[in-house]
């Protein structure tokens, strides 16, 4: 259909947009209700292909702003919601140069013209940190939904593309956007009590099953690899009982970045790890900026969140103190993130070949089984979830932070908490393969059986959280 036709056809029936909402308002509550777990409070957004408004009004924006092809939409969206900006503007080629955290285009993509146009035209309404959300009918539904709307189910609408993810995600690639996840939702868009929650809530999320479902999604963020940044770096070292790897950790050391700050946390250790601390910072005052702290509580989490909250750097990282991730690879995170490649950088023992002594058969099964776990539950991909070794931006963890309330204090180890929390914000998480050395000093602080079983419990909290929303 020609763009003039498609805007008769929207204008001819913005009255009744509404009408075929409210009546089809258990799928539009599940659509919106995701829509909203994806966005953070008062953000600024940007919908495109807004309707008469009520996605945008129900995300809550700090700044909303709407635009449609379709000024009888435009006119009712305005008219309900004069908090929020509406505009009549075509997709491919609207001229507001604002930008936006987050910009919306749900279930319009099949609209466009160009699709491919439209993405390089809201590149100038995005900063490094944007999140292009797209939600998308799947392809398989198409002779079910036409169905639907000859038995007067749903709201009739002109042809449109229907475009797989596989072509959304090659658009997004060739101008310069990078797919933070992909999925699917919604398996059984009508109301039936007991049985829509099973299969949309659990059913809808199982391997393979999913593939069924009506509604794609698809996380995008704007990326240019090339582009590559020069941070100040805050290195934060939790120790127990490792005095013996507190001088190696300072000469394994690289410089990165800008300036390389390097906080020790000690964790109220029974050998002499804090003297140690204290004697390295003052043998190596004159090469390095070293900090100490003790932490005041117990477990890894507390030390690295009090590492953090010392940190004055850009980067975070964090690197274990007994030293089985080697310092030097530390340059390798830093150009990870440096170069936006990612995110959050998580370290990955499971590539190379370990030694027999830096990791028991066991721990290794556990790992990868925790991996392959925790890659379905988040929608990116994880190797290895329990190396120490992870980099974040400063202002990507206040992000964090604030989100912290939505999980609550669950996670001793402080891992999952970050993991948890880069999900939440959809940060595009990269993983840096890494050759695990065995420990030299000291036994390890973990225990299978114990912190295998709180880990298991850490799958099941993030289904609950994350994955069966």
């Amino acid at each position: 259909m020609e763009r003039k036709e498609l805007i008769y056809y929207f204008n001819a029936n913005a009255e009744k947009r509404d009408v075929w909402i409210r009546r089809n308002r258990y799928y539009n509550k599940l659509l919106n209700k995701h829509i909203h777990f994806l966005v953070q409070p008062d953000s600024k957004i940007l919908e495109i292909g807004c309707g008469t408004g009520q996605l945008l009004n129900f995300l809550e924006p700090k700044i909303g702003v709407g635009i449609d092809f379709s000024k009888e939409m435009i006119k009712i969206a305005s008219s309900k919601y004069n908090r929020l900006k509406f505009e009549v503007a075509d997709a491919h080629d609207f001229t507001i140069s604002d930008k936006f955290d987050y910009i919306i285009l749900s279930n319009v993509v099949g609209y466009f013209e160009d699709v491919q146009k439209v993405f390089r035209n809201i590149k100038k309404n995005c900063t490094k940190k944007t999140r292009i959300i797209i939600a998308y009918y799947n392809f398989l539904w198409e002779p079910i939904l036409k169905l639907a709307e000859k038995l007067g189910l749903k709201m009739k609408e002109p042809f449109s593309n229907w475009l797989s993810r596989k072509d959304i995600e090659n658009l997004l690639y060739l101008e310069g956007y990078d797919v933070v996840k992909s999925y699917e939702l919604i398996l059984f868009p009508k109301f039936v009590p007991i049985v829509s929650a099973v299969l949309n809530k659990y059913l809808a999320r199982l391997p393979l099953i999913r593939k069924l479902c009506v509604e794609s999604y698809i996380v995008a963020r704007p990326c240019d690899p090339e582009e590559k940044r020069e941070y100040s770096c805050s290195v934060i070292i939790p120790a127990r009982n490792e005095a013996g790897n507190i001088e190696e950790a300072i000469k394994r050391m690289p410089k990165l970045g800008t300036h390389t700050e390097i906080i020790f946390v000690e964790g109220h250790s029974e050998d002499n790890t804090l003297d140690e601390i204290k004697r390295v910072a003052q043998d190596y005052a004159k090469e390095w900026d070293i900090k100490y702290f003790v932490q005041p509580g117990e477990g890894k989490a507390d030390a690295v969140r009090k590492g953090f909250e010392e940190a004055k750097s850009d980067i975070f990282m964090i690197l274990d103190a007994d030293l089985t991730v080697p310092p030097k690879d530390l340059l390798k995170f830093y150009d990870a993130i440096a170069s936006n490649k990612g995110e959050f950088i998580n370290g990955s023992r499971l590539v190379y070949p370990t030694k027999k002594e830096s990791m028991r058969t066991l721990n290794l099964l556990g790992n990868k089984f925790f991996g392959i776990a925790f890659t379905w539950i988040l929608d990116q991909r994880f190797k290895d979830t329990l190396c120490g070794t992870k980099v974040l931006l400063k202002e990507d963890y206040e992000k964090i932070k604030e989100n912290r309330k939505y999980f609550g204090e669950f996670d001793p180890f402080g891992d999952f908490d970050l993991i948890f929390g880069a999900s939440k914000l959809n940060l595009k998480i990269v993983e840096v393969p890494i050759r695990y050395q065995e420990r030299k000093y000291g036994r390890t602080n973990i225990s299978r059986f114990k912190h295998g079983w709180l880990l298991l419990k850490m799958c099941f909290f993030a289904m609950r959280k994350i994955k069966f929303v």
